[in-house]
């Protein structure tokens, strides 16, 4: 197996050029021009996107607060752990964990451990999510946008983990952050 470094230039594309197709709220569209490792040229089109995190909330029975949430690319509910995008010029990731396990669900942590990250769709889509685990949770308020909606239930973790593996959820972070928080930790 070749190290890092050397696999990187070998497989590297470089940018050449970008056109802007659309620049939304979410996300900012691109189309741009890359040389390939050959020397040929090719197109990628990019999704752009500020990043995110995720928390597996863990209570000290050893449960999981989830939530419940309309998705409208699915038009369903789905089962998630809290989760949300960075604010524009956000740059500290546990800060936005924080705020996000707050404002979703009411809970504080006394720890937040970082477990990682998460691309969610690395061939068109820049996202990055900052997976952490929080625990010694102190219940509090919910404080939800004024566009969110969702239920917050609690859930031993070894039923959360066969909602998993049956397919019953289906969020990426979700499935991704669960597992590793289990084996890691090793709950």
């Amino acid at each position: 197996m070749k190290d890092e470094k050397a696999l990187y230039e070998e497989l590297k594309e470089t940018f050449v050029s970008r056109e802007e197709i659309f620049d939304g709220y979410i996300v900012h569209l691109v189309r741009d021009t890359v040389a390939l490792p050959n020397g040929a040229t090719a197109t990628r089109e990019v999704a752009l996107h500020n990043g995110a995190v995720c928390v597996v909330p863990i209570t000290d029975k050893g449960e999981i607060i989830m939530e419940r949430q309309f998705r409208y690319p699915f038009d369903r509910v789905m089962w998630e752990i809290p989760a949300g995008k960075l604010d524009p010029g956000e740059t500290d990731h546990l800060e936005a964990a924080k705020r996000e396990l707050r404002e979703e669900t009411g809970y504080t942590a006394e720890k937040y451990t970082f477990i990682g990250e998460f691309f969610p769709s690395p061939a068109i889509l820049s996202e990055n999510i900052h997976m952490y685990v929080a625990t010694g949770l102190k219940k509090g308020d919910q404080d939800l946008d004024e566009d969110e909606f969702l239920e917050v239930i609690t859930l031993p973790m070894d039923k959360v983990v066969e909602m998993i593996l049956s397919g019953e959820i289906t969020d990426g972070k979700t499935q991704t952050a669960v597992m590793k928080a289990k084996l890691l930790l090793g709950l």
